[in-house]
């Protein structure tokens, strides 16, 4: 169990009664007085700080998200509490968006603006992700979001150089693209839908990457790999918050982000995917 059972232990201060691998470096784990937790192993000290700022940050005040409280951590394990399962429902998605909603409005400092005390060089999944705070969406998507992991892929060669020109040309015309300004928002900002737990008492959210951004980012992201009940989750999120006029036109865009991440990560289909969106994106 590579040390689960001894990370839970010594974090929690609990004894454990059973452990099970759950993912890549998760596990979940059952202590002797009955709660149920996930620890979750991190290769980079700054992983494991950045998922804990992401989670207490975006659970602040409180939240009006759910989100696991974390029992325990240190340079390498997160323990958190785990979520029960449940099945999406209807009522639960509407729940969901107007409660998003309500945590975009949180806002936060500037965009790129990362969790309190978390680290700069944080992190998306297996990939890194600076936090480094920008004036504008547009000149910040495009330097922080875009550029580099462009850059990473071209180096890697999963884009040639007619791809990344296409790329290149969002980045020069995104103040065309953006839309209409707005306020930084207080995203989850890995909002795939692997990332969306249905329990009996709702939406959960885990493995947040969070940062000030776009409320759209969030919104492309959900649709990326396909949601339950996205549609209603929109609505719902529309009616507590209006998105501005053209925001489905603007969704290939802000999915640019999560796409070249993946194309970094995986290679394959990806870049191929991303350039469909860019092109997408280009023609509005």
């Amino acid at each position: 169990m590579t040390g689960a059972p001894s990370a839970v232990t010594r974090l929690t201060g609990r004894a454990v009664a059973a452990v099970r691998p759950i993912g890549a470096g998760v596990f979940a784990a059952d202590l002797a007085d009955g709660t149920a937790v996930v620890a979750k192993r991190h290769a980079e000290p700054s992983a494991a700080a950045a998922e804990v700022a992401s989670l207490r940050w975006l659970a602040e005040d409180p939240s009006p998200v759910r989100l696991p409280a974390v029992l325990g951590s240190d340079d390498t394990w997160v323990v958190m509490e785990r979520v029960p399962d449940g099945r999406a429902g209807p009522r639960a998605a509407e729940e969901f968006g107007r409660a998003l909603a309500a945590l975009h409005r949180r806002g936060t400092p500037a965009f790129g603006a990362g969790p309190p005390g978390g680290p700069v060089d944080a992190w998306i999944g297996a990939a890194r992700m600076r936090n480094e705070p920008g004036a504008s969406w547009p000149s910040w998507y495009a330097g922080h979001r875009i550029r580099p992991y462009l850059r990473q892929a071209v180096t890697a060669g999963s884009f040639d150089r007619t791809a990344a020109a296409v790329l290149e040309r969002v980045c020069d015309r995104i103040g065309d693209l953006a839309g209409p300004p707005e306020p930084p928002a207080r995203l989850h900002g890995d909002l795939w839908a692997g990332n969306v737990l249905w329990a009996p008492d709702g939406v959960w959210l885990i493995d947040p990457a969070a940062h000030g951004g776009h409320r759209e980012t969030d919104l492309a992201m959900l649709a990326l790999f396909g949601c339950p009940h996205l549609d209603r989750i929109l609505a719902a999120y529309d009616e507590a918050a209006p998105l501005a006029a053209g925001w489905r036109d603007r969704v290939p865009l802000h999915q640019l982000f999560p796409l070249l991440v993946h194309t970094v990560l995986f290679g394959g289909g990806y870049a191929g995917q991303t350039v469909a969106a860019a092109r997408r994106a280009l023609a509005g």
